[in-house]
């Protein structure tokens, strides 16, 4: 691991050697100048994690260089060097933005002190940055691939719901892309500058999902053994995407619908109401107004996600965005992979022919898969998974008489659970991974099914 960076600026020779020494010792990186002009170079090229700034120096003095370092390399902390009768002066530095100043002559260990600190608070402040660039989505609107008149409308509608602050529910099934419109939702909307915080409701169990949205006081249950900030509070000026929202308890909804009504809430072990401005997306593959008719979603709340709802449609919906999907995949992967491979027209014939119940993931993931398997420049239709080598092509004309005898969806979706729970001879944990859901919606799902035992 690479030591820390120190640039000591003093015009003393004799101090600057030996402190620059001692430094040395105690496992610092260290350079060393005498003027403010010299320590100006440095720092635009070298950007130190830490410059001690002497505070008079000749020439160019040290309040005048630190604004010059601030200007070259903000990031960088700086500590002033000051003698007993310029405190004032050095306190004046840190308003300027000086992180802390010692006075000379300083005990090593006094000065160690301050610069661990000056250390911490340099990457605090990168972690911060790196935390606000990852919560600030781009717009995305250039990898939205499609030209088909289902994609144009959902575009166009995102468009016009965007600059809005209205709730919104996103519907779609699984890996249609959801989640990547309500990121270029929160991207065109006057928050876009402002946090956008994900959380996958289904990921979590309620108690923690309540933590997690509201935070929580010390002590408020077994393990809480500190205060913790909740993602409502992170999102305050932007927004939370909250991903599959009929997965959520019946005492989460209540507490939602309360931050829908009021913009308020409280920690978990707590009286004290806290007020945010937050807007909210939420995403879904089930039929919420049908888990409303059975009593399972609350309707108050329902309505209120739902001021307007964006239907993702499934890729077997977009007709020849198949095709331009896929070839946009081959020329990202090639970037990754260093490679120039091209997908020929046998294999996109295949590709067409698939009904995609997994959608632009399970795209994503075929032709992936394919350039990683084929030798040659071309991807053909043997190099793809054999799920779509196997596939039966799309129907593409209207319901036939034989669809009355299909099976409905709530059988079918019973059916498949039962023989999940069968081929893992009863373990749930690995019904779930059959299923691709996690253990606790499948125990939901027995239940909803009267399949528990």
């Amino acid at each position: 691991m690479k030591p820390p960076s120190l640039l000591l600026v003093d015009d003393d020779t004799a101090f600057r050697q030996v402190m620059a020494g001692e430094l040395n010792r105690l496992g610092y990186e260290v350079d060393a100048v005498g003027t403010g002009e010299e320590a100006i170079q440095r720092v635009s090229t070298a950007e130190p994690d830490v410059v001690l700034l002497d505070l008079h120096l000749p020439a160019m003095g040290g309040i005048e260089t630190l604004k010059a370092i601030q200007t070259a390399t903000p990031a960088t902390e700086v500590i002033m060097l000051t003698g007993h009768g310029s405190i004032d002066t050095a306190i004046e530095s840190i308003r300027i933005g000086a992180f802390d100043y010692v006075v000379k002559p300083c005990p090593l260990d006094e000065l160690q002190i301050r610069i661990q600190r000056a250390i911490e608070r340099r990457s605090l402040r990168q972690r911060a940055n790196l935390l606000e660039r990852g919560l600030t989505p781009p717009d995305l609107g250039n990898s939205f691939i499609g030209e088909s008149p289902e994609f144009r409308r959902l575009l166009n509608l995102i468009d016009r719901v965007a600059p809005s602050d209205s709730t919104v529910l996103i519907t779609g099934e699984t890996g249609a892309g959801k989640e990547r419109v309500a990121k270029l939702i929160h991207a065109r909307s006057t928050r876009r500058s402002r946090p956008f915080v994900v959380v996958e409701c289904a990921a979590l169990q309620e108690s923690l999902l309540q933590s997690e949205l509201f935070g929580h006081e010390r002590g408020a249950f077994t393990g809480a053994d500190r205060a913790k900030s909740g993602l409502f509070e992170v999102a305050n000026g932007g927004t939370i995407f909250l991903d599959e929202i009929g997965e959520v308890s019946p005492a989460t909804q209540t507490k939602l619908l309360r931050v829908l009504d009021t913009s308020t809430f409280r920690h978990v072990g707590s009286t004290r109401e806290i007020r945010v401005d937050v807007r909210i997306l939420t995403a879904t593959n089930r039929d919420v107004s049908s888990m409303v008719r059975q009593g399972l979603f609350r309707e108050d709340l329902f309505y209120r996600l739902s001021t307007i709802t964006v239907e993702v449609p499934p890729l077997r919906a977009r007709g020849s965005d198949v095709d331009l999907l896929a070839q946009h995949f081959v020329t990202v992967l090639n970037e990754r992979f260093g490679s120039s491979k091209q997908i020929s027209e046998a294999a996109l014939l295949m590709l067409r022919r698939h009904n995609w119940p997994g959608n632009v993931r399970e795209l994503l993931h075929a032709v992936e898969a394919a350039l990683v398997l084929s030798e040659g420049s071309n991807v053909l239709p043997e190099h793809l998974p054999a799920s779509l080598r196997n596939s039966k092509p799309t129907p593409t004309a209207g319901p036939s008489a034989q669809d009355a005898s299909l099976p409905t969806l709530e059988e079918a979706e019973r059916t498949y659970i039962r023989l999940a729970i069968e081929a893992s001879h009863g373990h749930r944990g690995n019904a779930a991974k059959i299923l691709g859901i996690s253990e606790r919606n499948l125990y939901r799902k027995l239940r909803e099914h009267g399949l528990l035992s």
